[in-house]
């Protein structure tokens, strides 16, 4: 692929991305067939914060952020900046002067599989980071890449415009043309765990509200007293 900067990219509706980072990754996960997730290897540098944007996507060749001083002017206001390498690099190629920048443009926060540095001023200035490391080594820039392109983060495709949400679960991408579908799913799980969390308030066993008492049953899990177990009924 030749290196381009895409200028124009398409967003979901804002209200749409509010109501998906309302819901949280682990609800939009599970609502969506258990699918989008980028995977464990990114963690987040902060507690308690929750974001959900529009991927402004970057692609940098390992030890080089050119290509994310390129993507800053392609930001606006309730972007996330999604990082990837060509190939495999913890390098701090991210710190405090780019979230300055961002932070100005009303960008949400990062996402890299790279590393960070300057974590104490990211904390500080509340600008969020999910990452693969924090790393002090520097980079170049030297190397051109590409800008909102489709990239591979961890195990999910994210695409220009997709849908990233990010919270102390992980990191999510829902992708822009099934965000509306999304949301109804995410909304329909809601209301059956608050059901269900209605009933548990009283009493109810997980067991029987999701008939799990008949799965045990099928895979041959015995009850057994500790008189019974311990005379060996439980050994066959």
């Amino acid at each position: 692929m030749k290196p381009v900067v895409v200028t124009d990219i398409a967003r979901v509706e804002t209200p749409v991305i509010g109501a998906l980072g309302g819901h949280g990754v682990a609800t939009v996960h599970e609502a969506m067939g258990r699918s989008g997730l980028v995977g464990a290897s990114l963690r987040p540098i902060q507690n308690g914060i929750r974001i959900a944007g529009s991927a402004v996507t970057v692609l940098c060749w390992p030890g080089d952020n050119l290509m994310i001083h390129a993507a800053v002017e392609q930001c606006r206001e309730g972007d996330i900046l999604v990082v990837t390498t060509t190939s495999p690099s913890l390098d701090g190629s991210f710190g405090e002067l780019f979230a300055t920048a961002l932070q100005h443009r009303g960008v949400r926060g990062l996402v890299t599989t790279g590393g960070v540095r300057d974590v104490a001023e990211l904390r500080a200035m509340g600008f969020p980071v999910w990452s693969a490391a924090v790393n002090a080594q520097g980079t170049v820039k030297a190397t051109a890449g590409s800008v909102n392109v489709p990239i591979t983060v961890g195990g999910a495709v994210v695409r220009p415009g997709d849908v990233i949400v990010a919270d102390d679960d992980g990191v999510l991408c829902v992708p822009r043309p099934a965000a509306r579908g999304a949301l109804e799913a995410a909304d329909a799980r809601v209301a059956r765990e608050e059901e269900s969390r209605a009933a548990y308030r009283t009493g109810e066993l997980s067991l029987d509200r999701n008939r799990l008492r008949g799965v045990l049953a099928g895979l041959g899990v015995r009850y057994l007293t500790a008189a019974e177990y311990e005379a060996g009924d439980g050994s066959g």
